[in-house]
């Protein structure tokens, strides 16, 4: 059995140790994966952009009919409580939320009581080495289903394209969905074309992830052109830079592609200038849009 970490963990309003953690076999996530999660990252014990995650949870749990267990207030005071609990200054806070406990049945029961779960873990930053030499990736179709938009615990779909790549030794799946760029397994993925930060339009294949506002707001300090708008295979694959962005990843460039190096020139397969700038921002961001 592999060991959990010794955290305390946070489960319908008392914390205990995570390992000791038990929910009902009935929970309807256990069951259909009825649920959303969020994930928070932290720097310096403090939270990054609390309220866009919020703000994502919220929509998420709307889309599906399940209203809001705790206020923002409370969701904070959690998280910090968490944090507490944890050593590392840099972590990653785990929220879920699942439509609770009822009989087996398809439909959305009546009466149901949300289950609220939550924990925080140390984050495990990219090394300065893989930063300078960039990650592998690996394409794939988008075999997932067509409510990416939501940030569904139902995540079988993300597990076998992530998986795709790990047998491959490479750090991401990018998939593409009738020949356009949809997202990463556990990332957004972005391309850069003549100096400006390309990205998928929102849609209901992809989640709209919290960087992606973000990565707006950065370009427009580093005046760096952004627009989302269909990325066609044949733009990916003739790139001039590929960049993923998570929480866990914050922006990362990619720069091998299904084993061929990314990019054009003296850039031939290295990171390039426009991540770079992104990723400076990125760190000048983190103290200013923490709480």
């Amino acid at each position: 059995m592999l060991a959990l970490p010794d955290v305390r963990c946070y489960l319908n309003g008392s914390y205990q140790p995570l390992a000791e953690a038990k929910i009902s076999v009935m929970d309807r996530g256990f069951i259909f994966g009825d649920g959303v999660y969020e994930v928070l990252p932290v720097y310096e014990r403090r939270l990054f952009r609390f309220e866009s995650h919020m703000e994502r949870l919220e929509r998420n749990l709307a889309k599906l009919r399940i209203a809001s267990p705790l206020l923002r207030a409370q969701w904070l005071e959690m998280a910090r409580e968490l944090v507490r609990g944890v050593a590392a200054d840099e972590q990653l806070v785990y929220l879920q939320v699942t439509r609770g406990v009822a009989p087996r049945n398809h439909a959305m029961p009546e009466g149901a009581v949300p289950t609220v779960f939550a924990y925080s873990m140390p984050s495990k930053p990219m090394s300065a080495e893989e930063r300078h030499r960039g990650v592998a990736c690996i394409s794939a179709r988008d075999f997932r289903w067509q409510r990416g938009d939501i940030k569904s615990i139902s995540l079988l779909g993300n597990v076998l394209a992530r998986q795709i790549s790990a047998d491959e030794g490479a750090a991401e799946t990018i998939l593409l969905r009738d020949g356009f760029l949809t997202e990463g397994a556990s990332s957004n993925v972005w391309i850069v074309k003549e100096g400006a930060l390309l990205g998928p339009p929102r849609s209901e294949d992809l989640l709209e992830g919290i960087r992606v506002e973000l990565l707006r707001e950065l370009c427009e300090e580093c005046g760096i052109g952004y627009n989302l708008r269909p990325i066609s295979e044949a733009e990916l694959f003739a790139a001039d830079e590929i960049i993923l962005s998570s929480a866990g990843k914050e922006v990362l460039a990619v720069t091998r592609l299904d084993h061929q190096p990314v990019g054009h020139g003296a850039l031939h397969g290295k990171p390039g200038p426009v991540y770079a700038r992104l990723y400076e921002a990125y760190q000048r961001a983190k103290p200013l849009q923490s709480i």
